[in-house]
């Protein structure tokens, strides 16, 4: 179904029934200028971007340049961004919203809404809050060191000398980016801005993990040399590579490290960003941008709580149906986790028959998505296993767009540096969170589409997405891919039950001031989920204030929307056209609200 068809469908009415023709064409006419005025924004914005330019496949052509560089680290280009926020506010404001046809009027306020919480994240002088809030500019989850090697690697591709070329030119640009974040955190530093001691200590490891090697033995040496084998280049580049990692890379990582050292010496354990200047708004903000929606710290505690409760006696049935009867839920949760029967070993064969069931898992639901979808993906997506230079640090799992041009495939991670966190009973819900139906469908369906401007093609918007994806996982189940299965059924209750208790244990550190411990055993307590991965998470929710609450926030509305819908259509309920609103793009969940609202009527 087009774009058009689609929302005129929504309306009890269309336009072109109420509109006379001049006023029509008036309205076409204001569609068009918004649609000119996007793509010039989109474009302008690539400039800054060379590595979406890349991730997109957009480095070619009268932008090839881009496919050299880096974004710019520094505190001047985070000035850009604002500056650029506000002169595009400004721009949009040229165009009367009232002028524009209904398409365009979600694209108007789509738009309007991402600038809006841009500009308003310009109050907060340190860390980032330009769109996604993370306090802290260096990290176990921030940082060049560990970006720059792992986007090289699995987006840059090298298919002539230009490639390669442009490859070094990176890499050279690489040690420009650490030296800026190490300014820029130095300056936050003096303002007292910089993470726990928990946090610093695994970013030394993984600082370690990138410049304690060889120069010819680092990642990008390497990566680059496979690609100069693969397309039957001279290996000479990679050679020039590993010296500029050497010369330039290795002294930056240097004078970095030296810094997140000094800081770790003067660190405090709070895991809470309360202690931060004007820490309290910081965590508001935060998690009003990633859930988009306006819920204090307290009310996201309650919610939690709430959600914790009924999804814990849920699962208190099925165990009990198993024979596990005896202990918490919790405790049940972790004796299930242990069963050898439950466990591949961890081994590189282990990893790899781990990542065969995941390959069939996808398999299985891409035969069943027609029955659910009417639009779907024509990119593949691929699973591999999180680089082990940043496993260490990263999350459990992760999802990479495709490139628009069809290069390179869609890629779902996830991070194998222990298979004790990865039990059999949860992969399968993992798997349709991060490819499909989650992530995946839901990314691609936009990203695909022909029907709506470019700068909203690729546009996130956390509660919306990870909302979608935990959404995906409830779909699976009443899909039926649990039939006969009910561990599988345990693993995906589980996965709720763990997105409830993010938003506990979220709002518990930034808003509650709990401790890294306090949360982590709450963690593992309520949802029985192993200890390693356990810290991971809570020292995720350190790093990035909010975003943990985006899950279950947006599940929450998804499966509301969702549920009025088959309720109002009763026996014409069709659950291919309400997923056809996937193909308008992620937007803020109270305009995503609006628009199924619409549908409805």
């Amino acid at each position: 179904m087009q774009r058009r068809q689609f929302l005129a469908s929504a309306s009890l009415v269309t336009v072109a029934t109420v509109l006379p023709g001049a006023a029509r064409a008036a309205e076409g006419a204001r569609d068009a200028d918004l649609r000119a005025m996007l793509d010039r924004f989109f474009y302008a914005r690539l400039e800054d971007n060379p590595e979406q330019a890349t991730s997109l496949g957009l480095d070619t052509g009268p932008r090839a340049s881009l496919k050299s560089r880096l974004g710019d680290a520094s505190r001047a280009g985070e000035a850009r961004q604002f500056a650029r926020a506000k002169q595009e506010r400004a721009a949009l404001r040229t165009i009367p919203r009232a002028s524009l046809g209904q398409a365009a009027r979600l694209d108007y306020d789509i738009v309007a809404y991402g600038l809006d919480r841009v500009i308003a994240g310009e109050r907060f002088a340190y860390g980032s809050s330009a769109g996604r809030y993370a306090p802290y500019v260096l990290s176990q989850l921030s940082g060049a060191y560990r970006d720059v090697p792992d986007f090289l690697s699995s987006q840059h591709r090298v298919t002539n000398a230009a490639d390669a070329d442009a490859y070094v030119a990176r890499v050279e640009a690489f040690a420009h980016a650490v030296d800026a974040e190490t300014e820029r955190q130095r300056e936050d530093a003096g303002k007292s801005v910089f993470a726990p001691d928990y946090i610093l200590d695994t970013t030394l490891k993984q600082l370690a993990a990138v410049r304690d090697k060889a120069p010819e033995e680092t990642g990008p040496a390497v990566d680059l040399a496979a690609k100069l084998k693969a397309a039957q280049l001279s290996p000479e580049r990679a050679a020039t590579v590993a010296r500029l990692m050497r010369e330039r890379v290795f002294p930056a990582l240097d004078r970095q490290r030296a810094l997140v050292t000094e800081l770790r010496g003067r660190a405090v354990h709070d895991a809470g960003v309360w202690r931060l200047p004007d820490g309290a708004a910081y965590y508001t903000a935060a998690a009003s941008a990633a859930t988009t929606t306006d819920m204090a710290g307290d009310e996201i505690h309650r919610l939690g709580l709430a959600q914790v409760a009924e999804i814990g006696a849920r699962i208190d049935t099925i165990l009990k149906s198993q024979g596990m009867s005896q202990g918490s839920v919790g405790d049940r949760l972790v004796a299930l986790n242990k069963r050898p029967d439950q466990l591949y070993p961890n081994t590189d064969p282990g990893r790899e028959a781990l990542l065969e069931q995941l390959r069939a898992q996808v398999a299985a639901m891409t035969r069943r998505l027609p029955e659910q979808f009417a639009t779907l993906p024509k990119a593949p997506v691929e699973i591999r296993r999180v680089p082990e230079a940043i496993q260490a640090g990263a999350p459990g799992g992760y999802y990479q767009s495709a490139s628009l041009d069809g290069s390179r495939p869609a890629i779902y991670f996830i991070n194998l540096r222990d298979t004790f966190d990865r039990p059999k009973f949860g992969l399968a819900t993992l798997t349709y969170h991060e490819a499909v139906p989650g992530h995946h469908l839901q990314v691609m369906s936009a990203l695909e589409s022909q029907d709506i401007p470019l700068i909203r093609r690729r546009g996130f918007y956390s509660g919306y997405s990870e909302g979608w994806a935990l959404y995906s996982e409830q779909l699976a189940d009443e899909m039926g891919m649990y039939e006969g299965n009910p561990l599988g059924q345990i693993g995906y209750l589980q996965s709720l039950l763990f997105r409830a208790t993010r938003l506990v244990v979220d709002s518990g550190m930034h808003a509650k001031r709990w401790s890294r411990e306090k949360a982590t055993d709450y963690l593992i307590a309520t949802t029985g989920i192993a200890r390693g991965r356990s810290q991971g998470e809570i020292d995720r929710y350190t790093v990035w204030p909010g975003q943990a609450c985006s899950y279950k926030i947006g599940h929450t509305v998804w499966t509301r929307l969702r549920d009025e819908a088959r309720s109002r259509a009763g026996a014409a309920w069709d659950p291919k056209r309400f997923h056809e609103v996937l193909t308008l793009g992620a937007m803020p969940l109270d305009v995503l609200e609006r628009v199924v609202r619409e549908r409805m009527a």
